[in-house]
């Protein structure tokens, strides 16, 4: 300030050219003239430093659109800027130029409507081998969010079933355990309005997999008798199903954070939010189109009854019995409870080596010589 008052003063003196006070002092002609002209105008005062601001923005977001997107943001608290531009533009559609995610990013963040968020390293697991889909239902998933109690005490397992190729959330429902006993109901109902899928993938926790031999339980093979391929991801290792884990974290926070007051109110906000979630929220994988846009029902329909399992007529077959054993030869051999008033199929592979079948999959394999089988 001091310098510009010096300049100022120097040159009004007489005793040099602009040129020269311009070489003297370091700066521009063009600087020095916008100086003196100020101090005409403004005086001394005018020599304080002065906004940068355009007086015109001609790009600026018009305010009518930044409140659509403030009462958008304040009604979808956890949606992103992006999220919001794709809910908002096919409901308004007299609207031609929307603002940029990062315009509306930063429109957001100036009202305060944005919590910063933590920078994560990204993580990758050696030798996962991501699931493949090209149409819908060739992959379904399967989990059960962490169990919470409902304000009346009561414990609440979220079972949900999603397509992995659409994101669709097929069903969302609360149980009081993870028995397939529960479990199988819920699954059936799914099978009958939306058809059945070529393989479910789910982790190896109750009531998916237990400790038979293959994990067998009531439930996988139920879906091996419907022709559906039991896809497990390997322990401890939730990011092999990460799409399904990433539509946990969003029910959590938006259906279950408070918890409801009983389980009946409780499912209300899952019908809710499955709703929003299939039809109004907009997802990145479908270029910000809701994945009820994308799904289709299977054109496999849930038959009324099986056929009977069949084997070629070289096959020696077995009645599993019902606490889970086959006789074979002298011996009595437990295989799995869950197989127990099925049939198996055995066939000879090599000298004393047999396959044994549970209709068209190869289940394990056994020594003759001692009766071991083995995956």
């Amino acid at each position: 300030m001091d310098q510009r008052k010096e300049f100022v003063r120097e040159y009004r003196r007489g005793l040099y050219t602009m040129t020269e006070m311009a070489e003297r002092y370091e700066i521009s002609r063009k600087t020095g003239y916008a100086l003196v002209r100020r101090v005409d105008e403004l005086g001394m005062a005018g020599l304080q430093p002065q906004s940068r601001r355009p007086h015109t923005s001609p790009n600026r977001t018009p305010a009518h659109i930044a409140a659509l997107l403030i009462d958008a943001k304040r009604k979808h608290p956890h949606w992103g800027p992006a999220m919001l531009l794709d809910w908002l533009a096919p409901r308004h559609g007299e609207i031609r130029d929307w603002p940029a995610v990062s315009t509306a990013g930063a429109i957001l963040k100036r009202e305060g409507l944005v919590q910063p968020r933590r920078k994560r390293s990204p993580r990758t697991h050696p030798g996962v081998v991501d699931p493949v889909t090209a149409v819908p239902n060739d992959l379904w998933t399967a989990d059960f969010k962490g169990q919470f109690r409902t304000q009346d005490h009561v414990y609440c397992y979220p079972l949900t079933i999603a397509d992995q190729h659409t994101r669709f959330l097929l069903t969302c429902h609360g149980l009081k355990s993870v028995k397939g006993k529960d479990a199988r109901p819920i699954f059936e109902r799914t099978f009958r309005e939306y058809g059945l899928p070529r393989a479910i993938r789910t982790d190896n926790g109750a009531p998916f997999v237990t400790r038979s031999i293959c994990g067998l339980s009531h439930l996988n093979v139920w879906w091996m008798r419907l022709g559906i391929q039991h896809q497990r991801i390997r322990p401890a290792s939730p990011q092999e199903n990460g799409a399904h884990e990433r539509m946990h974290r969003t029910l959590k926070r938006e259906a279950i954070r408070p918890p409801r007051a009983t389980m009946r109110s409780q499912q209300r906000a899952f019908d809710a939010f499955r709703t929003e979630y299939n039809e109004e929220r907009p997802h990145t994988h479908h270029g910000g189109k809701p994945p009820g846009s994308q799904y289709d029902a299977s054109p496999r329909e849930y038959p009324s009854r099986l056929p009977a399992l069949e084997y070629p007529g070289h096959y020696i077959v077995k009645r599993v019995t019902t606490v889970g054993t086959f006789r074979f030869n002298t011996k009595v051999i437990f295989i799995a409870n869950a197989l127990r008033g099925y049939h198996l199929g055995f066939t000879e592979e090599a000298d004393g080596i047999w396959s044994i079948y549970f209709g068209e999959i190869l289940l394990a394999k056994m020594d003759e010589r001692n009766y071991i089988i083995r995956e």
